[in-house]
């Protein structure tokens, strides 16, 4: 029980000083994402002291606010950015993802003097722009941007991050099996290839049904983000139990969903923009 009590009075006072230092730092124009990430780093074992080295709840905790913010995201992607940006965002997320993770990479085995492997992974790891912190300057007020050039960043900074943890994952892999890079093109080409159409297939597939089970079910009105965001969740759990990607997958089905008309949008969108802080935050 005492262990209970420390756990949830350091996570909500976390969640104050973060809300807090938030209002203070847009005041004087600091990005919010840092602001977040340095407190963290203060709360952390070398500041403060807070121990926390737990992979698979840090894992499990990552993938799902990531997934919640792809899914806000995709609500708030208007069909008509989606027209005017595919074609550069789809390049942008796919080889320019690649491109980035093999230069670091070569940086990381020059610099490091890693192993060529060890030095792509380090690569890929950092090779995929941060969504959050995309869709938060996106959205804020007073950002000017060129209509393709805004529509752009905001489609390919939904899209990227399966590339980029399908090569982590990848190369993960790789290491573990001593693999060399003789096998890196093929699995890469069978891999991206089922991941991806998975991905599409199933957030197509699956917005479409979000719609239709919201719209034809009466429930109390605070209920029908709560459905809309399980009904998510279990699309990106289920597409990726089944090998595709499941964060393309609940970013396009917040697409299908954000573009069609649904009950209770007005309150989906307003639970989803609060609930994506509280991600932000935690990651």
């Amino acid at each position: 029980m005492e262990l209970a009590n420390q756990i949830i009075f350091l996570g909500s006072a976390l969640l104050i000083v973060s809300i807090i230092a938030g209002v203070l730092s847009s005041r004087i124009g600091a990005p919010l994402l840092l602001v977040f990430l340095a407190l963290g780093m203060v709360a952390g074992e070398d500041g403060l002291g807070i121990q926390f080295n737990n992979f698979g709840a840090a894992y499990l905790l990552g993938s799902l606010s990531l997934a919640v913010i792809l899914f806000d995201g995709g609500l708030r992607t208007p069909l008509r950015s989606i027209r005017i940006a595919w074609a550069p965002a789809s390049v942008m997320a796919t080889i320019g993802v690649v491109v980035t993770a093999a230069i670091t990479g070569f940086a990381a085995v020059w610099l490091l003097d890693l192993p060529w492997i060890a030095g792509l992974l380090t690569g890929a790891i950092v090779a995929s722009t941060d969504a959050a912190a995309v869709f938060l300057l996106l959205h804020q007020r007073g950002m000017e941007l060129r209509k393709r050039i805004g529509a752009t960043l905001e489609v390919e900074s939904g899209v990227n991050d399966p590339m980029a943890v399908f090569l982590t994952v990848l190369l993960v892999e790789l290491v573990a099996s001593g693999g060399g890079l003789e096998r890196l093109t093929t699995d890469v080409l069978v891999g991206f290839g089922t991941q991806m159409g998975l991905g599409l297939a199933f957030g197509i597939a699956g917005g479409f049904l979000i719609v239709q089970l919201v719209n034809r079910i009466e429930l109390e009105s605070a209920l029908y983000p709560i459905v809309v965001l399980a009904a998510a969740l279990v699309l990106f759990s289920l597409t990726g139990a089944l090998g595709g990607s499941g964060f393309l997958a609940v970013y396009v089905a917040g697409l299908v969903a954000g573009n069609s008309r649904i009950t209770g949008q007005v309150g989906l969108r307003r639970f989803m923009e609060g609930l994506t802080w509280i991600a932000q935050i935690a990651m």
